[in-house]
């Protein structure tokens, strides 16, 4: 049947069967307009060479295409078929232009994503370095103070002296810090302002007086008697064994923080309390019940208990601590020992518990080096926290025990230490180690097996699909259908 055109020359047939099929790129008047835009179309043959990436027709723009922007996406989609339109002009130089600009930015991410891992790569190189040279630090201050104790006792056995002499001594450990704020920081900072910036550790208004007697007198009291009951230990036992059984206060710290605070719960700790209590009472039981080693234990146990004490109430009151703080606390408990506990050597030497004559017999030079190694290990834990891994600060703590040991074998006290000793110590040691371990300790060791097996599967990948191919096809000839289990 034949309809006539309309009087604006637009209802014809073509443009009605265009508009019924819903052709994409009909538009009213596609018909009329035909004829002038089939110059623009190039029909290219399947074999024939075509201005296009892909063979079939290609439209090119022309200023009677301008209406067919408003489909571009589709075009594009369909240039990407054999058979279908592709756009060239200003369309495909923008397509280039992103995709330049896409390849630029990816490239700049990962030239940046790169730069950030061999900046983290570097920082832990710097850590491990720093690490490995504050546990020998931290070791080797640990073995001196302890050494020079026991020679210091060949002369002069008065250990509360000694205790109160070396705590005096933390008076200077804020004034160290604060040297190495000067040298150091960009911004510089007075000393009293320093002091008001560091003393927040006990609240907000500062250290008051109040808060000086509150605060410091407890937590005094107790490094006191940390300090003593281990020269009292070392003056019945080996420097090794006392440094030993000092290694369980790591163990006694976790039962009073499960306790007290209420931390997670650990097998694997609990395990290593275990062990710390059987290479106490080994220790204890090597020369038997009237010897002088169960009282040398008991003292030794007693310093890692109110050690213990001293870190579960700081972390309780105080919480935690910078480099600043932990160093003016400890110059406040240095002068809180000079101002308030100085009469106990004095009265300890006039009731003649603790008396020596003539005052010029006193081994200043022996007594003056334990002071400033006690001193320099402090330092050096806290500044190891700040510049390394606290995990290694505690294995150079507890390296100090085979450093102890090979010194007593070089003094020749090898005598005492025997088979029962020796494996006293090294239950204590490793009891040591495993509350080293993190609190996500058997996840991070599943993910280390998983990794492992991950990389062993794709070192071997065309084994595992050969194998995988050749079980499928066994499993179809015999006509059942296997399910390997994850």
């Amino acid at each position: 049947m034949d309809v006539k055109a309309a009087p604006n020359g637009v209802a014809t047939i073509e443009d009605r069967i265009l508009r019924i099929t819903g052709y994409y790129g009909y538009y009213p008047g596609y018909s009329s307009q035909k004829s002038a835009s089939r110059s623009s179309v190039v029909r290219c043959k399947p074999g024939a060479h075509c201005p296009s990436t892909q063979s079939g027709i290609c439209r090119q723009l022309s200023p009677l295409t301008a209406a067919e922007d408003s489909v571009a996406p589709i075009l594009e989609l369909q240039s990407r078929s054999p058979s279908g339109f592709c756009r060239h002009g200003r369309g495909e130089r923008q397509t280039r232009s992103e995709d330049g600009t896409q390849a630029h930015g990816e490239n700049a991410s990962q030239e940046s994503h790169e730069q950030t891992r061999c900046e983290s790569c570097t920082s832990t190189f710097l850590k491990i370095v720093w690490g490995f040279l504050i546990i020998l630090s931290v070791s080797s201050s640990w073995v001196g103070t302890t050494q020079i104790v026991k020679i210091t006792y060949k002369n002069f056995d008065y250990p509360f002296f000694m205790t109160w002499f070396s705590t005096n001594w933390n008076i200077m450990f804020f004034p160290v810090y604060y040297s190495g704020h000067l040298a150091t920081a960009q911004e510089k900072q007075s000393p009293i302002k320093k002091i008001r910036e560091c003393s927040r550790i006990f609240g907000e208004d500062g250290l008051t007086l109040k808060l000086f007697l509150k605060r410091t007198a407890p937590f005094s009291i107790l490094w006191t008697l940390t300090n003593y009951l281990y020269l009292l230990a070392l003056n019945k036992l080996t420097a090794t064994d006392v440094s030993a059984l000092f290694c369980c206060n790591k163990a006694f710290v976790f039962l009073l923080s499960w306790i007290v605070l209420k931390d997670r719960f650990m097998g694997v700790r609990i395990v290593a309390a275990i062990m710390a209590i059987t290479g106490i009472v080994m220790m204890a039981y090597v020369d038997g019940v009237h010897g002088d080693s169960i009282i040398g234990v008991a003292y030794a146990v007693g310093s890692a208990s109110t050690s213990a004490l001293y870190k579960v109430l700081f972390k309780m009151f105080l919480g935690s601590a910078n480099f600043g703080e932990a160093a003016h606390f400890i110059s406040t408990l240095g002068f809180f020992n000079l101002v308030f506990l100085s009469f106990t050597p004095i009265i300890l030497y006039f009731t003649k518990v603790e008396y020596w004559s003539p005052f010029s017999a006193v081994p200043w030079g022996y007594l003056c080096g334990i002071a400033g190694l006690w001193l320099a290990f402090n330092i050096l834990v806290n500044v190891g926290v700040v510049l390394t891994y606290p995990i290694l600060i505690s294995i150079g703590t507890v390296l100090s025990v085979p450093g102890n040991a090979a010194v007593d074998l070089l003094k020749h006290e090898f005598i005492l230490f025997n088979v029962v000793r020796f494996g006293a110590t090294i239950i204590i040691c490793l009891g040591f180690l495993l509350m080293l371990l993190p609190e996500e300790w058997d996840e991070i060791t599943l993910r280390f097996i998983n990794s492992l097996k991950e990389k062993k599967n794709e070192d071997h990948p065309e084994d595992v699909t050969d194998s995988s191919m050749h079980f499928r096809s066994r499993s179809r000839a015999n006509g059942a259908v296997s399910i390997p289990l994850a």
